[in-house]
């Protein structure tokens, strides 16, 4: 059987993150990407997903992942317990996105996050022409179904960055079924023509984020 063919999001991780690395993999759903990195990068990997079907694969593919919540269960994490934190298209779907992302730089070294871009042509395009909420590659569901809660451009989501401290160390542009490209997100054009984007971040100052704790995780244990 010929494999399916490794999303682009995901190769643009696997470019980013280093050989041997602690990962813990945010919404990890059924595996993909911690599998992918284990195998081709050596990675010491960790996933936490919320449903349990996703953790059943998961356990089935011989990962290490446990079922919880991003809104709650990442604050039970020491603080820089993982080189990389990633939340793969699954930031706009917690109910507290400036929560999440203040964890996932208290528990990792750097994060990676990708998002779909409520900025992009088609998204502003549809809103004038129909006045309808869009539906894209990135955002194929309609309305009423979608698990998306807290939509955002580029610019909300690099304000939000801003706000928290933290540095962009890198940035890609991602189109459905296209190579990821470099971008840099502060140019107003890249909020027009990314239909989605990953972000390799890290604090500013290079210390954990506010509301560090001392206790140990006990989810792997």
């Amino acid at each position: 059987m010929k494999a399916a063919p490794v999303r682009e999001d995901f190769r643009e991780i696997l470019r980013l993150v280093r050989p041997g690395a602690r990962v813990l993999d945010v919404g990890c759903g059924e595996g993909e990407l911690l599998d992918l990195l284990a195998r081709e990068k050596g990675v010491d990997g960790r996933g936490i997903e919320i449903s349990a079907e996703g953790v059943s694969a998961c356990l089935a593919r011989g990962l290490a992942v446990v079922q919880g919540d991003a809104d709650r269960d990442l604050d039970s994490f020491p603080a820089q317990a993982f080189d990389y934190v990633i939340l793969s298209q699954t930031l706009q779907a917690v109910l507290n996105p400036r929560h999440v992302l203040g964890e996932l730089m208290r528990i990792g070294g750097q994060a990676i996050v990708s998002l779909p871009n409520f900025g992009h042509w088609r998204v502003r395009l549809d809103l004038l022409a129909h006045g309808r909420m869009p539906m894209t590659g990135s955002l194929p569901e309609p309305w009423w179904s979608t698990p998306n809660i807290h939509l955002c451009t580029l610019r909300d989501f690099t304000a939000l960055c801003d706000d928290l401290g933290l540095r962009i160390d890198a940035a890609a542009r991602l189109s459905e079924g296209r190579p990821a490209r470099p971008i840099d997100p502060s140019r107003p054009i890249e909020n027009w023509r990314s239909e989605a984007a990953l972000f390799l971040l890290s604090r500013r100052d290079g210390a954990p984020g506010p509301g560090v704790g001392s206790q140990k995780s006990d989810l792997f244990e």
